[in-house]
């Protein structure tokens, strides 16, 4: 992933709204929900949560799919893997090769 679209896509997420909404959608799972669905449970005025699910949606987070009369909405779990895999791939590769940091400090007898 390129650092260009890891920083749009972490700023997406970075509006508490587009977060609340973008986890309603991971935690839907794969079927997804309906808009209304969202707007119930995420509690926001139609054109306010049509604004955020388009910010989602142009930072390829969110995805839409028509069913009917019904918005579908889906988290791109791929995506998301690779954000996440963004973030974790290099976790301490430059660290040296010192003691483990997750150890308590050790007491200085005194």
């Amino acid at each position: 992933m390129e650092l260009e679209t890891a920083a749009h896509q972490l700023e997406a997420l970075g509006n508490p709204n587009r977060l609340q909404i973008y986890r309603t959608l991971v935690r839907a799972g794969r079927a997804g929900l309906a808009v209304g669905q969202v707007q119930e449970q995420v509690g926001l005025p139609a054109s306010t949560l049509s604004h955020h699910l388009k910010r989602l949606i142009d930072r390829g987070l969110v995805r839409q799919d028509r069913a009917g009369n019904s918005l579908i909405c889906h988290a791109e779990y791929p995506a998301m893997s690779a954000l996440l895999g963004f973030l974790a791939d290099e976790c301490c590769a430059d660290e040296t090769c010192g003691p483990s940091s997750d150890r308590a400090p050790e007491k200085v007898a005194g």
